[in-house]
C-alpha cells in the first residue's frame, strides 16, 4: 500500500518527510523516493527497497529543500524498481509528483502525449500524469490550474501531491472517490 508524505516550512524538508515515510513503513511497500524543489530545480532521489535505503541514498545525494513530498510505493503499474519508484517528473523536469491509486485511462492518456512529443521513462501510470499536467503548464495556467484541468481528464481513484519550478513553495494536492 502506498504513503504520501508532504512538507512546507523553514527548515530541512528531507528529516520531516523521512520520519513521515518511516511512519506508514507498516502498511507494506516496496520502493520509496522524495521529490523537493532547491534553486530552481527538482531534485529527487529514489530506491527500489525500504525507507533506511532511501535514507542512505539521500545522504549521498545531499537532496535537501525547504519544501518536499516523500512516498512509498505498492507496485502496481510496472515492476518494483527505481525507474517505476515514485516520485516522477515530467519531460522538462520543472514538476514531480507522487500517486497513490490507479489512473484507469492511463495508455489512452499516455499514447495522446506521445503524439504531443512527450516521453516516458517509467511503466507507471503517475508519470502520464507528470506530463498531462505539464501540457496545462506549457499553456500558462497556475500550477493549481493546470492540475484542475489534468485531473478532469483522468478516470481512476488517485491521490497525488505535486511539485513545480514554477511556484515553487506550492503543494499542489488533490484526492478522488478512495478513503485514503
Amino acid at each position: 500500500m502506498c504513503g504520501i508524505v508532504g512538507y512546507i516550512g523553514n527548515r530541512s524538508c528531507v528529516p520531516v518527510v523521512v520520519e513521515g515515510l518511516k511512519r506508514l513503513e507498516y502498511r507494506g511497500y516496496d520502493s520509496a523516493g522524495i521529490g523537493v524543489v532547491r534553486d530552481s530545480k527538482i531534485e529527487i532521489t529514489k530506491i527500489k527497497g525500504k525507507v533506511a535505503e532511501l535514507q542512505a541514498a539521500i545522504d549521498k545525494s545531499g537532496i535537501d529543500s525547504t519544501i518536499g513530498i516523500g512516498h512509498t510505493r505498492w507496485a502496481t503499474h510496472g515492476e518494483p524498481n527505481e525507474i517505476n519508484a515514485h516520485p516522477h517528473a515530467n519531460n522538462d523536469n520543472s514538476l514531480v509528483l507522487i500517486h497513490n491509486g490507479i489512473i484507469e485511462n492511463y495508455s489512452t492518456l499516455k499514447t495522446g502525449l506521445k503524439k504531443l512529443g512527450y516521453t516516458f521513462k517509467s511503466a507507471t501510470d503517475t508519470e502520464v500524469l507528470s506530463n498531462l499536467f505539464d501540457t496545462y503548464l506549457k499553456e500558462g495556467y497556475t500550477l493549481f490550474e493546470a492540475v484542475r484541468r489534468g485531473l478532469n481528464e483522468v478516470e481512476g481513484t488517485y491521490g497525488i501531491a505535486v511539485l513545480s519550478t514554477a511556484e515553487p513553495d506550492r503543494i499542489i494536492a488533490a484526492k478522488k472517490d478512495h478513503h485514503w
